[in-house]
């Protein structure tokens, strides 16, 4: 059995398809499973157990020649693989067209109407509801491919190499490190600078033995070095000095992560790291952090969720900006009182 997924991007869309590689291999263990994804993520799933190979394409120069070229040579290798099934999570044009051409003997994908992807699959999806949880929505495909639900899942394995690597180059030991994801793709979703900072001095005034690491991406060097501003003797910058799987060791070692709605919250949740998630524009249920949705923080306001990425309100961003970080810290605190989840 040959098995391609399409999922290429984004870092919390791929986080959350997982579930579907693991159920797969689960049940077919002697499979081959093949998955398309922008190259930037691609060091999320090397050296991953269940896949026999990774389909790597650059998203941001998909129309360059050299981009075709390399498309072209993976469409060529994929269909001598006389795949069985080819899957589509991602569901937009790009991926469905793709999909086809690859010329699988069953095609599945979800039922997204944007783009008119569903015009290429054999079998759909269906998202039973609105505010279905994008996990549980990937998972649909299963039944349709005769896959029971999966035990025991472990999203994302332990990489120990990685692991002992950022414990040489960091002294993560000995400290409660606290995770602190301030920035997002959209402006909208983040929760102000200076109520991070201010969150710091309560902190560190409550536990004086915790740390705080920031993460992002080379895009949030300036909210790092600002935030950390606040407390150095205590803040570790990590923004755009770490890579994506050194990222992974980072969440799996915190004692808890505070972040906005992005792709590092996605990968707390799927390794049980106890999570503070803010959210403003956003719906939750429907994106939000899989098994840890009780531990959302959102206001109530007439305009949430609105789900744009501009802000209309007369009050610019008040749907974070009104997000106290006296509510913030008592949230934290209930979660550094009690014992870390197991993975989900």
């Amino acid at each position: 059995m040959k098995i391609l997924i399409l999922k290429p991007s984004s870092l919390g869309d791929v986080v959350q398809a997982l579930p579907v590689l693991r159920a797969i291999k689960q049940h077919l263990p002697a499979s081959e499973v093949y998955w398309w994804i922008d190259s930037r993520l691609a060091p999320l799933l090397q050296g991953d157990a269940d896949l026999t190979g990774i389909i790597p394409f650059d998203r941001r120069q998909w129309a360059t020649p050299a981009c075709l070229a390399s498309l072209w040579r993976n469409i060529r290798f994929l269909r001598d693989q006389e795949l069985d099934w080819v899957i589509d999570l991602q569901c937009l044009a790009r991926s469905g067209s793709f999909a086809w051409i690859v010329n699988g003997k069953l095609t599945v994908g979800l039922d997204e109407p944007r783009e008119g992807a569903r015009g290429f699959y054999d079998l759909i999806a269906p998202r039973p509801s609105y505010h279905t949880h994008a996990v549980d929505w990937y998972l649909g495909v299963l039944p349709l491919l005769g896959v029971p639900p999966a035990r025991d899942l472990r999203w994302l394995p332990p990489r120990p190499g990685i692991a002992a690597a950022v414990r040489r180059q960091w002294p993560i030991e000995g400290s409660p490190w606290i995770l602190l994801q301030p920035g997002a793709r959209w402006s909208n979703k983040r929760w102000p600078a200076e109520h991070f900072v201010e969150l710091i001095r309560q902190v560190a005034s409550w536990r004086q033995d915790a740390r705080f690491a920031i993460l992002g991406g080379g895009e949030d060097r300036a909210l790092g070095e600002a935030i950390a501003r606040a407390k150095p003797s205590h803040c570790l910058d990590l923004t755009g000095r770490i890579s994506l799987p050194e990222m992974v060791e980072w969440v799996r070692a915190g004692a808890i992560m505070l972040s906005n709605d992005t792709g590092p919250m996605h990968v707390a949740a799927a390794l049980g790291t106890p999570l503070v998630a803010l959210f403003g524009p956003t719906e939750p249920r429907r994106t939000g952090p899989y098994g840890q949705l009780d531990h959302v923080l959102q206001l109530a306001l007439p305009c949430v969720p609105c789900m744009k990425s501009r802000c209309a309100n007369s009050r610019a961003f008040e749907c974070l900006r009104a997000l106290s970080p006296a509510t913030v810290f008592q949230a934290v605190q209930k979660r550094l009182a009690i014992p870390p989840p197991e993975s989900i």
